[in-house]
C-alpha cells in the first residue's frame, strides 16, 4: 500500500507513516466518533498554530472528548512530527478519537479517548501554478448535512455528503463541488469556505459551515486591505452573478473559483480582488504574530522525544 513520506506520533511514540495504525474497534472508525484539526508547515514555520489548536481544544470539549496531554506538550509533539518527518513544507493533523472500551461497552463514557498526530508533505486544493486558470466547481443539489444535526463548527469525519457531491461534480464535468443549505443559499465544499466578491465588496456564508481558520485570516486580511466583508447567507444566485470568487482551504490558501457549473465567474481567470488576498496570505506566513517556526516551538515546550 502506497503511504505517503511523514511521521505520526500514537501510543506515546513516533512511527513512520506506514506504522501508524488504529484497532477496527476504535469509534473513530466504527462511527466516525472523532474530531480533528489541520494545521500547516510552510518554509519550516506553522501558520496560525494557536488558532487551529484552539479550536481543536474547543470541539474535543463539545464532543466530550479528552486531550490526553497538555496542550505545549501537543504543539511539541506537532512539531515534532515535522522535525523528524524532515518537512520544510508539511500538512500536519492532529487527531482526538472516542478510542475503545476495555469492556467493549456501547457507552462512550467507557472509551478511552486517543490521541493521533502526523505530518506529511503538504497537500494542495489547487496549486499555485494552477491558480490563474482556478478552480472548476459544480453547485449541487446535495444538501450539507444541517447544523442542527451535526454542528459545523466542529472538524469532524461525516463527509459522505460532500463525497456524494464530489460524484455529482464529476459526472457534471467539474473537478470540486458546492454544496447548498436546503434553503437555496451556498454552504461550501469538501474542505474549503467559499467567499463571494461584488463591486470590491466580499460576502461569506456564516451558517452551516466549519468556520475555518483560512476562512477567517482571509476576513482579516481583507479589512485590513480596506474592503468591506459581511458574513451572511450567500444565495446560489448571488454566487452565480458575482464579479469574482474565491474559496479559502489550509490546503492551499486562498484560491480562485473561475468555473460554477460550466460558466465563467466575471472574466473566467483570478480577479484582481482574490490576487490581493492571495498576495498578503502568503507574505504573512513569514509574520511572527501569524506564524511559528518549528525549531521555536520544540525549544520553547520542550520536545516531546521518546
Amino acid at each position: 500500500m502506497a503511504v505517503p513520506h511523514g511521521v505520526a506520533y500514537l501510543d506515546d511514540r513516533f512511527v513512520p507513516m506506514d506504522e501508524a495504525k488504529i484497532s477496527v474497534l476504535d469509534w473513530g472508525f466504527l462511527r466516525s466518533d472523532a474530531t480533528y484539526d489541520v494545521v500547516h508547515v510552510w518554509k519550516g514555520r506553522f501558520f496560525r498554530l494557536d488558532r487551529h489548536v484552539d479550536r481543536f481544544l474547543a470541539s474535543a470539549k463539545r464532543l466530550h472528548l479528552t486531550l490526553p496531554v497538555p496542550r505545549d506538550r501537543l504543539e511539541a509533539i506537532l512539531a515534532e512530527c515535522v522535525e523528524r518527518s524532515g518537512l520544510e513544507d508539511a500538512y500536519v493533523e492532529m487527531v482526538l478519537t472516542r478510542g475503545t472500551s476495555p469492556t467493549f461497552s456501547r457507552d462512550p463514557r467507557d472509551a478511552i479517548n486517543k490521541l493521533i498526530c502526523f505530518a506529511i508533505p503538504f497537500s494542495w486544493v489547487l496549486r499555485p501554478e494552477a491558480r490563474e486558470a482556478g478552480l472548476s466547481v459544480h453547485v449541487s443539489d446535495i444538501v450539507r448535512i444541517p447544523p442542527d444535526s451535526v454542528d459545523p463548527r466542529i472538524k469532524n469525519y461525516h463527509w459522505l455528503d460532500l463525497v456524494m457531491g464530489l460524484y455529482d461534480a464529476y459526472e457534471h464535468g467539474a473537478a470540486n463541488v458546492v454544496l447548498q443549505d436546503g434553503a437555496g443559499n451556498v454552504a461550501e465544499g469538501p474542505g474549503f469556505n467559499l467567499f463571494v466578491v461584488k463591486d470590491r465588496r466580499i460576502a461569506t456564508p456564516d451558517r452551516g459551515v466549519l468556520e475555518g481558520i483560512t476562512r477567517r485570516s482571509a476576513i482579516e486580511i481583507a479589512r485590513d486591505l480596506g474592503f468591506a466583508v459581511a458574513e451572511r447567507a450567500v444565495s446560489v444566485e448571488e454566487m452565480r452573478s458575482a464579479d469574482e470568487v474565491f474559496a479559502t482551504s489550509t490546503a492551499g490558501g486562498i484560491m480562485p473559483i473561475t468555473t460554477l457549473d460550466s460558466t465563467p465567474v466575471g472574466s473566467g481567470r483570478m480577479g484582481p480582488v482574490t490576487a490581493a488576498l492571495i498576495e498578503d496570505y502568503w507574505a504573512r506566513h513569514t509574520d511572527p504574530d501569524w506564524s511559528r517556526g518549528v525549531s521555536d516551538i520544540l525549544a520553547g515546550c520542550g520536545a516531546a522525544r521518546d
